[in-house]
């Protein structure tokens, strides 16, 4: 019986032997396509080769493509587990034909697979194709010498696909598997056709028109092919199950969640395991491809996937968190034909184990309430959608999740009362928000960007220039002229300023033109490409229309050229440190520092960090050039190129490569910033602290050049300052350090050793031992004594003999009393009752512990000789 891994690999190469480019999967976050959550088909990473934007240097191509259907359109979250067919996660076999071969070799190839390649008899596939289609019906037909009725006709939007309401489309012809007859379900197009009996295996599209409006469609000059094979649901077939969990991947994945958890994998907890074996994949994917778990965004829906599975764990009785113990299970099946996998498993395992640990209060307690109110509730009523916001907004169940957990029960979520419920929230934050007159600011840029266009950027090569001012605003509006003494914006034709963005800060300088002089402190970036100056008029007025010659801060920019590119050089030793999981998360580039966020999953040590530091300063004396070059996004990526994950491409990017390898560079990156011209130029690097800022992300903050080695030196100075302390040699003086610190606490064991012996030697038979209502009582005041020492001095005396004991350590002017009442006693005189007596004459507010031993704690420590009063008061009126 062949495996998943076979099944894929027999997919790819019969299509290669075919002359089809074997293409590695596209990433799960679409690349430079804003307008898609998750990749969900194979055809995304093509989308603009289909529309003719982009050329590749192939016609032909066969992909497996991860896939994710979590949010948004496509959203199969809620059936998972289920069903035997739904998954968050799954991989899209695919064949490709970008204006090459049609419908006639399409159909060939695909029949010659799946019954040749894949040995499916013919009597158990149906056919189907568009109703008007009767192209790909007369060559189904030829092909495979099918009776008619085995190739049925669809009129319904099943069998046409389209981009959207305009763009390339086309009817579809599907493959379906007959199950057999002891399956339930009707054949396509029949009112049972939603059974299980009937699968789709296989959807051809052939896109032969565009869609220029509502009624006009017209013929494609260069007709193409795109083809979707789920492997979860072939390898079903060729496993001969009706049930894609019962696939030797997702069984593999079952039984190691079947291992960690203790809980039969067939048994009343079934669907359990299958929800966590989905969705593991899902969250691993997506944590390798970059998104980590948030509140928002793509992040949010990764976050809903763990979240909904912990909660399954849960219900099996898993106090301990799951997932992340099932990682290399999910590698060993996956990491040969993913091998960022494998790349980012301490990434994808730590993840999940501090995602799950955070949330597991949470749920209980949220688990609880839900609980509670279904009890109060009975009956088959819905959960009021407050209750079910209140799990939202407090415990963070995100709804699906409640919906799930009321799923076994038939119960539902008033939905209604749940979103007047967010309504009511989201006006409470708007009537709060004051609000800064920014957004109306923000409207000026659109106007402006229509009018004039985008600035010309000249900054690459020059740091000076002339230009024609644009447009003023001065308040937030835009005005012709603009009086000398007053702060403004200016937009001019074209600019050697760069504007912030991509993290680097804006340049500064100045600009004249007759008497005005235009002093400018920041230059901001609108619209992506509208380069705005701000800063502060003098001399005289400047209006719309005066030419102005235009000088950069040299210093400023040098500084921040050599910040941005050490943080390439940063970004690229790190991922050879650390992994290849490492990617970019954040960054500030600014003239005196520069941050890095990235992804990894713990601290680094320090011989990570000086490794790190090591490797960039031996690639700045190598002095290498930093090259750049125009090109596509996708030419850019596949010549290896790291892009931040959600960042939006123009149709050219600008390529920053470093390294003298051209073949292999150090460090290649789509950047727009401003860049050393040799990595010599930077000088020297030193990182300074490293550290979290959220989960899964680590923040690095580094200096270059000057201020690197100014750093060093002040750093130097440090220690030679506190090797003159020390009397000793800066290196020696560590080693001196430790010798006075271990002194130091041999000596402070002493004193606490000579005090507890002094405080409970003499308490115990000196003044402070006296005799209440016929009970032995000790009360102490001990001025510097530790409190964490107390209790150890409380037990010393309970071992003299039967009593009640009562220290009061001032520290500071504040007091700390212990009470120790010995067994004998406890059952008479509680010393949780006792201490709080005396915690009410030092200002405290009670005290805890139990019968036999109790601690508080109060400001006032001048009154703790009223404290052992009061513990003598209270112990005199039990007796």
């Amino acid at each position: 019986m062949p495996t998943v891994n076979d099944i894929r690999r027999t997919f790819l190469d019969f299509f290669a032997a075919n002359d089809h480019a074997e293409v590695a999967s596209g990433s799960l976050v679409p690349h430079n396509d804003p307008t898609l959550l998750f990749t969900s088909a194979g055809m995304v990473q093509f989308k603009n080769v289909f529309t003719g934007i982009e050329k590749r240097d192939y016609q032909r191509a066969v992909t497996s493509q991860k896939c994710l259907r979590a949010g948004g359109k496509h959203n199969d979250l809620d059936n998972v587990g289920y069903t035997s067919r739904h998954h968050t996660f799954f991989e899209m076999l695919g064949n490709f034909s970008f204006g090459d071969y049609f419908k006639d070799l399409a159909i060939e190839l695909a029949w010659k697979l799946v019954t040749e390649e894949y040995g499916l008899a013919a009597e158990r596939l149906l056919i189907t194709v568009y109703h008007d289609d009767d192209q790909a019906f007369d060559i189904w037909k030829k092909v495979t010498g099918a009776p008619d009725e085995r190739i049925i006709r669809i009129a319904t939007s099943d069998n046409f696909w389209s981009m959207g309401d305009t763009g390339p489309c086309g009817p579809c012809s599907e493959i379906f598997y007959d199950h057999g007859e002891h399956i339930a379900g009707g054949p396509p197009g029949s009112p049972d056709e939603d059974g299980d009996r009937f699968v789709e295996i296989w959807n051809l599209v052939f896109m032969q028109y565009e869609q220029q409006g509502p009624d006009q469609r017209v013929e494609l000059p260069k007709p193409s092919i795109d083809t979707g094979m789920g492997l979860e649901r072939i390898a079903a077939v060729l496993q001969g199950s009706h049930d894609n969990y019962r696939i030797d991947l997702m069984q593999a994945l079952i039984a190691a969640s079947a291992e960690a958890s203790g809980q039969d994998p067939d048994g009343p907890h079934a669907v359990s395991h299958r929800v966590i074996a989905d969705h593991l994949r899902a969250s691993s994917f997506l944590i390798a491809d970059g998104v980590l778990p948030s509140n928002e965004g793509r992040g949010y829906v990764l976050r809903r996937i763990m979240r909904r599975a912990m909660r399954h764990a849960h219900m099996m009785g898993c106090r301990e968190p799951l997932m992340w113990q099932l990682v290399p299970a999910l590698t060993a099946q996956m990491g040969l034909a993913f091998g960022e996998l494998g790349r980012a498993e301490a990434l994808i395992s730590e993840t999940l184990k501090l995602e799950e640990t955070r949330f597991k209060k949470t749920l209980e307690r949220g688990l609880k309430l839900l609980d509670e109110e279904l009890d109060r509730l009975g009956g088959s009523q819905a959960l009021p959608g407050e209750i079910a916001f209140k799990l939202y907004d407090t415990y963070g169940f995100p709804l699906d999740l409640t919906q799930d957990a009321l799923r076994s029960q038939g119960r539902e979520v008033d939905l209604a009362g749940f979103e007047a419920a967010m309504e009511r929230q989201r006006a409470a934050a708007r009537q709060k928000w004051t609000g800064s007159g920014a957004a109306a600011t923000e409207e000026i840029w659109y106007d402006l960007r229509e009018e004039v266009g985008a600035t010309d950027f000249l900054g690459y090569d020059s740091d000076v220039a002339e230009g024609v001012v644009q447009a003023i605003v001065v308040d937030g509006s835009r005005v012709d002229q603009a009086p000398a003494g007053s702060e403004c914006l200016v937009v001019v034709n074209q600019s050697p300023f760069y504007g912030e963005s991509g993290g680097q800060a804006g340049d500064s300088g100045s600009m004249s033109g007759g008497n005005s002089v235009f002093a400018v402190s920041d230059t901001l970036k609108k619209l992506g490409d509208l380069h705005v100056h701000a800063g502060s008029l003098s001399g005289a007025a400047l209006e719309v229309g005066d030419e102005l010659a235009m000088e950069v801060d040299g210093n400023r920019r040098a500084a921040l050229r050599a910040n941005h590119s050490a943080t390439h050089l940063l970004h690229a030793a790190l991922r050879r440190q650390l992994g290849d999981h490492v990617t970019q998360k954040g960054s500030l580039v600014a003239p005196d520092r520069l941050r890095f966020d990235i992804s990894h999953p713990k601290a680094m040590t320090d011989e990570e960090l000086a490794a790190v530091e090591a490797e960039v300063n031996d690639r700045i004396r190598g002095n290498s050039l930093v090259g750049t070059v125009q090109m596509s996004p996708d030419e850019a990526v596949e010549a290896g190129a790291m892009a931040l994950f959600g960042e939006k491409y123009g149709d050219e990017v600008r390529v920053v490569g470093m390294g003298d390898d051209v073949e292999a560079r150090y460090s290649v990156e789509l950047c727009g910033g401003t860049h050393a011209r040799r990595t010599g130029d930077i000088g020297y690097f030193k990182i300074v602290s490293e550290g979290a800022v959220a989960a899964g992300v680590r923040r690095i903050e580094a200096l270059s050049g000057a201020a690197a080695i100014a750093f060093a030196n002040e750093q130097e100075r440090h220690l030679k300052d506190v090797a003159a302390v020390l009397k000793s040699t800066p290196e020696d003086a560590p080693e001196r350090v430790k010798a006075l610190l271990d002194e130091r606490k041999r000596l402070e064991r002493e004193l606490t050793d000579t005090r507890r012996k002094l405080a409970t030697g003499g308490a115990a038979e000196g003044p402070a031992a006296k005799e209440i209502a016929g009970v032995r009582f000790v009360g102490q005041r001990l001025d510097g004594v530790a409190p964490r020492d107390l209790k150890g001095m409380v037990d010393d005396l309970k071992k003299t003999g039967p009593g009640v004991y009562a220290l009061v350590a001032v520290n500071d002017g504040k007091a700390s009393l212990v009470v120790g009442v010995s067994d004998e006693l406890s059952d008479k005189h509680n010393a949780v009752d006792l201490v709080k007596a005396g915690s009410q004459a030092v200002g405290g507010k009670g005290g805890g512990g139990r019968p036999d031993m109790a601690q508080a704690g109060g400001p006032d420590g001048d009154q703790a000789d009223q404290a052992i009063a009061a513990i003598e008061n209270e112990l005199a009126a039990n007796a």
